[in-house]
């Protein structure tokens, strides 16, 4: 064997743009699998061998209340966000670029600030003698206080304050690659503003729609400020109880399999999503 045959022989080849991937790649892996691992370890050690935390969590009734409120939660979030972040979207899809700028520029505001100052905010706005009630009240609309706080309105009212902006986000780039001859074409074949919108502007935008809506749902699944303070405790949702089940509790075995099993059906929703609108991209362009 020749020495050139052996320097290829010994070669590893690499992909094509590997090396440029390595650094993510190292990062994805210390960061995001290796601590995955570690809760899969815990949650089928702690406090022995086995999967009785699993166990628990799905046949204890109290713990099966929690991931029923947090999917309840979360999805009752998600369709008052689609349909709140839908006009407002469109609006700044259709609307001058000076003033659009303007109006995205107060969104992307809200997004920074602090999140616990927003929850405070609201905290105060819903409250029994807050200024919603009062308002109310003066007006003569209502006689007595609404109960707006410590319950699931006032869970949802704050944390779809919260996920606006990420809902809208995607949807603006999406309604905005949308020809506006087409509602045009349709609107001069004798379609009526709703059709148009239900048979060409909805089927267009589901690509936005879908990408936000995951978005929300799976941020509505791990959030743990808002609904602490504006829920009872007959809302718990299911970051709360890991946080209480690993700081207070201190059952490390428990709160990872809880972990766990949120991130399996995170990550089963995100595939679900990732093919729903990949057929329908493929059958639209077909």
């Amino acid at each position: 064997m020749s020495v050139e045959t052996r320097r290829n022989f010994g070669t590893v080849r690499l992909p094509a743009g590997f090396n440029g991937l390595l650094p993510a790649l190292v990062l994805i892996v210390l960061f995001f699998v290796v601590p995955v691992l570690a809760l899969l370890l815990r949650s089928v050690t702690e406090p022995e061998p086995g999967l009785q935390n699993y166990a628990a969590l799905l046949g204890d009734g109290t713990y099966a209340r929690v991931f029923f409120n947090t999917f309840l939660v979360a999805s009752v979030v998600t369709i008052v966000t689609v349909l709140v972040a839908f006009p407002v979207a469109w609006m700044l899809a259709i609307m001058p670029s000076g003033l659009a700028s303007i109006v995205f520029g107060v969104i992307i505001l809200s997004m920074w600030t602090n999140l616990l100052t927003r929850t405070y905010a609201w905290m105060v706005l819903l409250q029994r003698t807050g200024v919603i009630n009062r308002t109310l009240m003066a007006a003569g609309v209502i006689d007595q206080p609404l109960p707006l706080i410590n319950n699931l309105t006032g869970v949802t009212i704050g944390m779809v304050y919260i996920m606006l902006p990420f809902m809208i986000l995607p949807l603006v780039g999406t309604l905005r690659a949308i020809d506006p001859m087409t509602l045009r074409a349709a609107a001069l074949c004798g379609a009526s503003p709703f059709q148009a919108f239900r048979r060409i502007l909805l089927p267009l935008s589901l690509p936005g729609v879908a990408a936000g809506g995951l978005m929300v749902f799976v941020m509505s699944l791990g959030y743990f400020v808002t609904p602490a303070l504006l829920g009872g405790t007959s809302n718990m949702m299911l970051a709360e109880m890991i946080a209480q089940m690993i700081q207070s509790l201190l059952n490390w075995g428990l709160g990872s399999a809880a972990a766990f099993i949120l991130l399996v059906v995170t990550m089963a929703l995100y595939a679900l999503q990732l093919r729903l609108v990949g057929v329908r991209r493929m059958s639209g362009g077909i």
